[in-house]
Formats: structure tokens, sequence, C-alpha cells
């Protein structure tokens, strides 16, 4: 399977050879041949072995653990950003499982901060609501939902377990129009890596987003915190 005279590197045919292994025989998290096993197999060296296998992590399909081994990457989830949609409609346009635990759910007077995104006065009853976000029942993103109690009245723990978005549009009769939307790279505090099943340190993505809906009048402000193993965004830009 490896051809030493072909004008192709060694370790481009070997990058070839482990794509292969692991779309026909491996799965997500599964430990993949060690470099020496590699090297005795195909009769390459040891430092080619690490160069197909640090071009394959670099490009998302595997994932070194020190002290353990590499494994085969899970797949990112991709999402545009030039459209605007809930978490559980983007999963389910994917055939996957949406799913939301509810980690809190509380009544409270907004901060002059949380005030300032929604438009409303400091001290204004808001509601919030601290969202785990899931896909396939893995966790995908720790969100913090703001809302004020006067636009959304109604507004439950089991209704939050479902869709927001699908409550104040069908319920309310309010057009969710656009978001404004930050997008940062973070590293997990210990809040974030509990939640995420991810270490204190590793890498996400945090999105701060204000929500609009009739009027430009702010619906929400989420701010949710990704994993950036799991999850990357798209923009479609033009000149």
């Amino acid at each position: 399977m490896i051809n030493k005279n072909s004008s192709i590197p060694i370790y481009s045919q070997l990058e070839q050879v482990i794509k292969e292994l692991i779309t026909k025989q491996l799965n997500p998290e599964d430990l993949i041949p060690s470099e020496r096993e590699f090297a005795e197999k195909y009769e390459v060296s040891r430092m080619t072995v690490r160069q197909a296998i640090t071009n394959l992590t670099n490009d998302g399909y595997l994932q070194r653990k020190r002290g353990v081994g590499t494994f085969v990457a899970l797949k990112k989830l991709e999402q545009n950003l030039d459209h605007l949609t809930s978490f559980s409609e983007d999963m389910r346009s994917r055939g996957m499982e949406p799913g939301t635990k509810v980690l809190a759910f509380n009544k409270i007077e907004a901060n002059e901060e949380i005030a300032q995104k929604l438009g409303l006065k400091e001290g204004s009853p808001i509601y919030e609501i601290k969202r785990l976000r899931l896909a396939d029942h893995l966790p995908i993103a720790l969100q913090l939902f703001y809302t004020s109690v006067d636009l959304v009245p109604g507004l439950t723990k089991e209704i939050a377990e479902q869709s927001i978005y699908q409550y104040v549009e069908s319920e309310l009769n309010l057009s969710i129009l656009s978001a404004q939307q930050d997008v940062e790279a973070m590293v997990a505090e210990k809040r974030e890596a509990e939640a995420l099943h991810i270490k204190v340190g590793d890498p996400v993505l945090y999105i701060s987003r204000v929500g609009l809906v009739e009027n430009d009048s702010p619906l929400e402000f989420v701010q949710s915190f990704y994993r950036a193993d799991r999850y990357k965004f798209k923009v479609k830009v033009t000149r």
C-alpha cells in the first residue's frame, strides 16, 4: 500500500492509509496503532509516521492525548454564522437529536450590563436560564440565556427544555428577525469544564448574542460556550 518509488511523498501516502483505516475500521475516540506499529507494518521510519500523524491531527482527523496515545477525533459540527437558527433547528438539520438540560431557571433583576443588552432599565425583572445543549446526548455547549419577563410572559423550565424560539414564534407570535453575534476564543474555566466534560484550560468558542424581534427590540442576551473540539463556525463573505 506504500509505494516508495512514487512521486507522492511517503508521509502523504501513509496519511491516505490512516484516513482509510479511520473510515472503514475505526470509530470516533478509538485508539489508533502506535508509531512503532505503523513503522514496522509499512517499513517506513518513525519520523515519517510522526509527520503523517501530525498532519492528520492538524487537519482534525486525529487527536493526541499526552501519555495515552492518539485517537480518532470526534467530527466537528459546523454552523454557518450568516443565518439565524435555534440550536434545536441546527441539530435536526444535521440528522442529530437535540437535547437540553436546564441547570438553573430563575427570575432575577437585571444588572447594568444585561439591562443595557436587553434595552431595559436596571432592576427590571428578567429570566436567567442556564442550559446545557446536547447533540445525540453529548454535551456541546453551555448557554446562559436572559430575556425580559414582560416580553416573554409564561416562560417555564419545561419550555426552556425544548425550544424557546419555537415558543416565542408560535405562542407569542413574535418574529425573530436578526441577531448581533460576537465570537471569541477562550479557555474553559471550572464552570464550563464541569458542564462540558472537558478540562480546565481546554479551548472553547465563546459567542455573545443579542437577538432582535420586531422594531429591533431585543429579545434575548445569550452567552454560549462551545466545545472547540466539537464545533466550528463558518462564514461566507463576498467582495
